[in-house]
């Protein structure tokens, strides 16, 4: 088979296994939608990554300035950079030395293999493990020094990170490693690659949105089935149960949650505060309830913060004031799509947003966003945080590159007159910047779950 052809058959199976994921299940109907095999999986995250590395690196290499780009690790403890260029099932013996190297723009990248693992094709293999095994070749770091001198890059890239979390891979021993290896000559061109991490990590394919989107509609889907009566017994849940029925339903698919969830009782009036006692943990009419949850599927991260209320005797639906500011929440989300601009900081960003919510007359809007997908909670532009909605130095300073994904993490405040108090309704759900909009991933919340 041509290599051409290969790439195409490569195309159409990744959209076949993609296509075959679940859409979005609305709220409240049927639980979650089912997902693709452990194999299945390997494939399409195969797939992609040998995509991200044809394309993605030329580009960001050449962007920020890097004619070359050492990763390194230990088995044990990866580089999380590391763990996105790599198959899915890989084993990862002993030490790991992955090079990329830059001929210049008539020639492709080199991506060389400095290590025992097998990346299946990702990578060329410049170091014969198995000769050095026998006493009859050279060792794994003269390997890296020869292919450096062969090369003679003038910069070279070290994931030494002050800023990104993620950019911060190398230990102390490997860089000593790496300096030994390549020679004083070459040391003196050594520099942290957070620009070239920071870009590599924030920039998604359009398969990987297709992804993000997918997980996002498996998460609101057990959250639907969280908040509702199919799980709920009013007098005897607790938010605590609640918080381990989502992590539990996510094991059961064969899935991993992004971070610990978070589940409580947001809000309750104060006359059943006083029957029930301040301390009182069991679902009740008229509470409001919140989580904040999250999936992993294969690689990539969703995020969500939603809400529920508990129905008194007769309601039929949310009080008047929680729907307003429900809506208000929604109008800041509205907000916060419309001010995205390549090339703005997140500062910038969270100036414009904040700026504008407050000229519409939103009630006490706050906004604490980062950016998602193969991380959590970076590597693009930092947008607020909830005690500092001014300026957050460094990871705010990052600039809104297109093909990047969001949390749209915020809130408002206003008056429920008939608590007395002042309430907050906070909300976050995932978008995708593709460099002219912002749009949600598998939609959004715009009504209370409602729990019978």
């Amino acid at each position: 088979m041509s290599k051409k052809a290969a790439i195409g058959l490569g195309v159409i199976i990744v959209g076949v296994l993609i296509a075959s994921l679940p859409a979005p299940a609305p709220a409240q109907h049927g639980g979650p939608p089912s997902v693709l095999s452990i194999r299945e999986r390997a494939a399409i995250v195969h797939r992609i990554t040998a995509k991200r590395l044809d394309t993605l690196i030329p580009r960001t290499m050449r962007e920020t300035g890097f004619d070359m780009w050492i990763v390194s690790c230990n088995e044990d403890n990866l580089d999380p950079i590391f763990e996105t260029m790599i198959p899915y099932e890989n084993w990862n013996p002993i030490t790991q030395i992955l090079v990329f190297f830059d001929p210049g723009p008539a020639k492709g990248i080199e991506r060389l293999n400095v290590s025992r693992t097998d990346t299946q094709g990702l990578f060329k293999n410049a170091w014969d493990a198995a000769a050095f095994d026998a006493k009859k070749g050279e060792g794994q770091w003269e390997a890296l020094g020869r292919v450096v001198r062969e090369r003679d890059p003038k910069r070279i890239g070290l994931n030494e990170g002050e800023v990104q979390w993620a950019a911060g891979g190398l230990t102390s021993v490997l860089k000593k490693r790496i300096v030994e290896a390549v020679g004083p000559k070459y040391a003196a061109r050594l520099q942290s690659a957070e620009p070239l991490v920071t870009l590599w990590g924030e920039t998604l394919l359009d398969e990987e949105v297709e992804i993000m989107e997918r997980a996002a509609a498996l998460s609101k889907s057990i959250i639907a089935d969280m908040f509702s009566s199919k799980v709920v017994t009013v007098g005897q849940t607790t938010a605590e149960d609640l918080r381990w029925y989502y992590w539990q339903r996510v094991a059961d698919l064969g899935l991993r949650v992004s971070f610990s969830p978070f589940v409580s009782i947001r809000g309750r009036s104060p006359k059943d505060i006083e029957k029930w006692g301040k301390d009182d943990k069991i679902i009740r009419p008229g509470d409001l309830l919140h989580c904040d949850v999250g999936i992993k599927y294969m690689r990539w991260n969703s995020d969500h913060q939603e809400m529920a209320y508990v129905l008194r005797p007769g309601e039929t639906d949310a009080p008047e004031t929680f729907k307003k500011l429900m809506a208000e929440a929604n109008r800041l989300q509205d907000v916060y799509c419309g001010e995205f601009k390549a090339g703005l900081t997140g500062n910038e960003l969270l100036g414009r947003i904040l700026g504008k919510a407050r000229e519409l007359g939103i009630p006490g809007p706050r906004v604490y966003s980062h950016s998602l997908g193969l991380f959590l909670h970076e590597p693009g532009p930092l947008i607020g945080l909830p005690w500092e909605q001014v300026n957050n130095a460094g990871r705010g300073d990052v600039r809104l590159v297109p093909m990047s994904a969001f949390v749209v993490e915020l809130s408002v405040t206003g008056p429920v007159p008939e608590w007395g108090v002042d309430f907050r309704v906070p909300l976050e759900q995932d978008i995708l910047f593709d460099g002219e909009r912002a749009f949600f991933l598998a939609g959004r919340q715009t009504a209370f779950h409602l729990i019978k």
